[in-house]
């Protein structure tokens, strides 16, 4: 299915004591990719959010860290439909430097409302926007 990569540069500040990105960062950078292939594909989540009442919430992720990233690495950060089914995603985020793997990810999302957080479907526009080659 879809496919959309982020670039990441690695500062000092995602660093740990040992200098390599502190392990729970790359949930934030996997975050960051899952918003911007949204919003590349079109998809305004804080729209959606205020007239619709929809959200994405993570259900369950996991990870394998392979070897570490450092300061000043560049990173690609993927994130890949997998699954789509009416109210849920699954997406494969593996994280590379240049050609080697460094982590791998599955990540699985569930769409809630936004007042209840009961499971929903996912509003046909994002579908579409999700499934549309780039």
């Amino acid at each position: 299915m879809r496919q959309f990569s982020l670039p990441v540069r690695i500062y000092i500040e995602d660093t740990d004591a040992g200098g390599i990105v502190y392990y729970a960062n790359y949930l934030r950078y996997m975050e960051r990719a899952r918003t911007e292939s949204l919003r590349h594909a079109g998809v305004d989540l804080d729209l959606w959010h205020r007239q619709h009442r929809r959200l994405f919430v993570v259900r369950s992720v996991v990870v394998d860290y392979h070897m570490p990233a450092r300061y000043d690495d560049q990173l690609m950060v993927d994130a890949n439909i997998v699954t789509l089914r009416p109210a849920s995603i699954v997406m494969e985020q593996p994280v590379f430097r240049n050609d080697q793997l460094l982590i791998s990810s599955t990540v699985k999302l569930a769409c809630v409302d936004a007042d209840t957080l009961t499971p929903t479907a996912i509003p046909k526009p994002i579908r579409e926007a999700m499934t549309r080659e780039q």
